[in-house]
């Protein structure tokens, strides 16, 4: 049996395109802990760059794998939207990011503010405020600064902090949390 079928398309494709249009939104779980060890069955993520326009609504993981074309669509869109540079983002920062949406419970996407940085727009960034940090994860693609008009930054925040998977900062002036894959660690009000 061939795991291609008519079109060129493959069984996981075909899988993954049943399960866009099947599946309205992932279960709901009690903790991302559990999801984050693979607690559920899919992993979607649901974003938008207000920058660009562009929205991504995509299920990247399934039964313990990651889709690769999904994860790809995923790079690009967080992509550097100043220079247009794409970096591969960390699969966990796209697990927390997902595993605090799913908490909270909310059909919105999240608002892109920030993924990758490239050093040209990290120094550009620094040079206009003090809160970016030299050595942002944003450049190394293992975080993403997130917004949500139908939750409070404090809201964001707590899901993201109940994952226990890496670093939460609340900037509530500027109303957005970050999320990262480093240390476990918070900041801000």
């Amino acid at each position: 049996m061939t795991d291609t079928v008519s079109g060129g398309l493959t069984r996981r494709g075909l899988l993954a395109a049943f399960a866009a249009t099947a599946i309205t939104a992932a279960p709901t779980y009690a903790n991302a802990a559990g999801f984050l060890r693979g607690g559920g069955d899919i992993r979607r993520i649901k974003m938008y760059s207000g920058r660009t326009g562009e929205r991504i609504d995509m299920i990247y993981w399934i039964e313990g794998d990651y889709i690769k074309d999904a994860v790809k669509e995923i790079h690009h869109f967080m992509r550097d939207w100043r220079t247009n540079d794409v970096k591969s983002i960390d699969l966990r920062t796209i697990d927390i990011m997902a595993a605090a949406h799913n908490m909270m419970a909310v059909s919105e996407p999240y608002m892109l503010l920030s993924g990758y940085r490239s050093p040209k727009t990290n120094a550009m960034l620094r040079s206009r405020s003090s809160g970016v940090a030299k050595n942002s994860l944003h450049l190394k693609g293992q975080a993403a600064d997130l917004r949500l008009n139908s939750r409070s930054v404090n809201q964001i925040a707590r899901a993201a902090s109940a994952c226990k998977a890496g670093g939460v900062g609340r900037y509530s002036g500027s109303n957005f949390v970050h999320m990262d894959c480093g240390p476990v660690r918070s900041w801000g009000r």
